[in-house]
């Protein structure tokens, strides 16, 4: 039998599943009714998403937003190992503790690279066409596996983790999920050629280096906006990058979309959207301001995006 993306959807849906279950029995949790109830919509989409109607999973993700908003979604104060306990496993440990970390790469690399045309009873072993993360889904069960067999600990332990982990992140974690939906929201209702209509007719594309400026500051403003450079590329490049930098001034497209993309990350170091890069880490160290991490960034988002403009104008025609 192929390993398939979809056995891994099943996997994080029972793992969410789970979290719902311990939520609601969890009476420490003021909200334990809503928080229950997001994370078991949460579960459901990756259970029965595929197999439900583009309308039904529209209105499950809208509801999940809805209940977030109104503060729905609120971690409990999940049982842990006391501190004595995991200090003194921690020593006896050692650097071994890194060793689950360290599978997760390592697994994924042989995985997309040596098995990728290992076939069992005729069928490949790992599915070809999500070939990499079905390797990055592996790794994660191997690195469980070896954590537990490393501190002796049960899967049902593991479990206990992952929902301290979840209620600590929140709602964060499925903002990835919402984004990625956003951009494509955003491709299909024609954004990229209204960002071109606008472009073209209110600033002067006349000038190379405006239209490089234009695209560089869009690709990061769109990135704050959407919390993902990816989501806002296919926007920018079809409103200014491949009609005005391309079609006009001849720009390479690689040089154009590895500098847009470049530019993107500035604005990813600048916005709470990215909240698995400037939120979850804030929540996660327990920091008392959210915006600590964004705050030390800015400094560096906007000098490197003035170089990536600078960087495009000169580069873009190599």
């Amino acid at each position: 039998m192929t390993i398939a993306l979809e056995h891994f959807y099943v996997l994080v849906g029972l793992l969410l599943g789970a979290v719902a279950v311990m939520n609601l029995l969890d009476r420490s949790n003021p909200r334990r009714f809503s928080t229950a109830l997001f994370w078991g919509l949460y579960a459901l989409l990756y259970l029965a998403g595929e197999r439900m109607p583009a309308a039904a999973v529209g209105a499950l993700m809208i509801l999940m937003a809805l209940v977030a908003g109104f503060g729905g979604a609120h971690g409990g104060k999940p049982s842990t190992l006391p501190e004595e306990a995991r200090r003194a496993s921690a020593a006896r440990l050692g650097n071994r503790l890194f060793l689950p970390a360290l599978l997760l790469p390592i697994v994924t690399v042989i995985g997309a690279t040596l098995l990728k045309d290992v076939q069992v009873g005729g069928l490949p072993l790992l599915d070809p066409k999500h070939l990499t993360l079905v390797s990055l889904g592996c790794a994660a069960v191997i690195a469980l596996g070896a954590a537990c067999w490393l501190t002796r600990a049960t899967p049902l332990q593991g479990v206990r983790e992952a929902r301290r982990l979840i209620d600590a992140i929140s709602w964060a974690v499925v903002l990835p999920h919402m984004l990625a939906v956003l951009g494509l929201l955003f491709t299909e209702a024609g954004v990229g050629k209204a960002v071109a209509h606008v472009t073209t007719s209110y600033i002067g594309m006349d000038s190379r280096f405006i239209a490089v400026a234009v695209f560089c500051l869009g690709m990061a403003l769109f990135t704050i906006v959407m919390g993902n450079g990816f989501a806002a590329f296919p926007v920018m490049a079809g409103g200014v990058g491949i009609p005005v930098l391309v079609g006009v001034y001849g720009a390479n497209p690689a040089v154009m979309a590895a500098i847009g993309m470049f530019s993107a990350y500035c604005g990813t170091l600048m916005t709470p959207m990215a909240a698995n890069f400037n939120i979850v880490p804030a929540a996660l160290l327990d920091l008392p301001d959210k915006n600590a991490v964004i705050r030390a960034q800015v400094p560096t988002a906007l000098p490197l995006l003035v170089a990536n403009i600078f960087l495009l104008y000169f580069l873009m025609n190599q």
